[in-house]
């Protein structure tokens, strides 16, 4: 019988943050593939585990999962753990997991901290739909580019973020989402010199450049959508309600997109929506 993949959380920050199903998983599995063994053997060893760890990151995974699919297969149980948080939001792991649905084994979550929802949490932007885009590009015309793109989104955008990055990157958003759109810079979340600021891009980029938020740590940047952008699709909205009852579905995208500026293969969508495909 095969035995079970465990992806587990691990704490972002406080070790108390670690769930007792967690830790008692980390106790109870045959193998603990880490991304940072000596990180994680740290976090192990306050706990009181020696399970036995094997490393697996980003310039090992694709070798390293047959290894764990193998012991897989043999019947033992692995847990899969990234430095902080929940594996694979923007850390290794998904080409595992990959590796053992397709295998037929049995994937579990052991759900718990991670950087991108408690960051959201405390916010105080729109929740209900986000955009989670990780880290962006080290060099600056590609990030220039993914913001750039990202410009007119109407969700509340999430990004990490290194400390050497962080004042090149909200200059960058300025440039592309304007200095008066909202944001939130969460720093060193759960940890003992968290920092959780709100204001402006323009507000904050000053803050990181002055020094008032320390340029240590770990970063979570979380932007407010474009509210243009909502606005526009609302009146979209509104008008494929308005006319669809009254006329043929492709004189109704015709209408709008000339009225909007909206594409007609979206008014489409929305019209299929709403029932009218």
């Amino acid at each position: 019988m095969s035995g079970t993949l465990f992806i587990v959380a691990t704490p972002i920050g406080n070790l108390e943050d670690l769930s007792p199903r967690a830790r008692q998983t980390l106790a109870d599995v045959d193998l603990i593939a880490a991304e940072d063994t000596r990180h994680t053997g740290r976090v192990l060893l306050h706990f009181g585990v020696k399970t036995r760890l094997l490393a697996l990151h980003d310039h090992n995974e694709a070798d390293r999962t047959a290894t764990v699919i193998a012991e897989l297969q043999s019947g033992k149980s692995v847990a899969l753990v990234s430095d902080a948080g929940t594996p694979l939001i923007s850390d290794p792991g998904y080409r595992l997991v990959q590796a053992a649905h397709e295998a037929g084994m049995t994937v579990s979550p052991i759900p718990g901290p991670s950087a991108l929802t408690a960051a959201l949490s405390v916010a105080g932007l729109p929740t209900d739909r986000f955009c989670f885009e990780g880290f962006l590009p080290a060099k600056k015309k590609a990030r220039q580019d993914v913001l750039a793109s990202l410009a007119s989104e109407s969700r509340t955008l999430v990004f990490y973020e290194s400390v050497h990055r962080v004042g090149k990157c909200l200059h960058d958003m300025i440039d592309a989402f304007g200095a008066d759109r909202s944001v939130f810079i969460g720093r060193e979340l759960t940890k003992l010199h968290e920092q959780g600021s709100f204001a402006t891009l323009g507000v904050l980029h000053e803050q990181v450049v002055s020094g008032e938020i320390a340029s240590k740590g770990e970063f979570v940047i979380v932007v407010a959508g474009n509210c243009a952008s909502k606005e526009s699709s609302l009146e979209v909205d509104q008008l494929v309600v308005e006319l669809s009852g009254k006329l043929p579905d492709k004189e109704v995208a015709r209408i709008v997109a000339r009225v909007t500026g909206e594409k007609r293969n979206s008014i489409y969508k929305r019209l299929l929506d709403l029932g009218r495909g």
